[in-house]
């Protein structure tokens, strides 16, 4: 029973950890609809199962290895990432109302929250191909760096390699001088 319990709400944890990232995919979970039962921020049921099969191979695999990393978290590192995660939850908010009030727009409720699940998934979507296009230049720059770095330090050590000839002076006589 206890394990079951931990492994129920490590997955549910995590699904709030990987959104947060922009690993989910759906609309946000800003509001409660069709069946979804939410207790502290976590998300129960089977919208959390629909949500981790709609995911791509690869965001299942980071999505299990964000949860072996929850699992092995100290309690403290957890509340810390869950105050982190409300923080982000509520700045993309006030950028959604505030992409609302800009655009001038007067809508009703339901009209305001699809809205704002559009605006939530087309920024996560746009987060993650900024993501990924800073990858790619790192990884294209990385070796240069690295190139350059091995240049830099092999000709230091070139340097300090080389044996420094100090000049020798005469022996001194064993006579001292008057």
């Amino acid at each position: 029973m206890g394990r079951r319990f931990n492994l129920v709400s490590a997955v549910a944890a995590l699904s709030i950890f990987a959104s947060a990232f922009g690993f989910a995919q759906g609309p946000p979970r800003g509001r409660i609809s069709g069946g979804m039962e939410r207790r502290q921020g976590a998300v129960h049921g089977p919208v959390a199962r629909e949500r981790f099969l709609q995911l791509s191979p690869e965001e299942r695999q980071v999505f299990r290895r964000n949860a072996e990393r929850w699992l092995q978290m100290k309690p403290e590192q957890q509340k810390l990432l869950r105050e982190r995660y409300k923080i982000h939850q509520q700045q993309l908010q006030k950028e959604a109302e505030a992409a609302l009030r800009q655009s001038g727009l007067r809508l009703d409720q339901s009209a305001r929250d699809q809205f704002e699940a559009r605006y939530l998934q087309e920024r996560r979507r746009m987060e993650r191909e900024l993501r990924e296009q800073f990858e790619a230049k790192r990884d294209q720059a990385l070796p240069q760096l690295n190139d350059r770095l091995k240049n830099e330090f092999q000709s230091r050590q070139s340097v300090q390699s080389v044996p420094t000839i100090k000049p020798t002076t005469p022996a001194a006589s064993a006579t001292p001088k008057k």
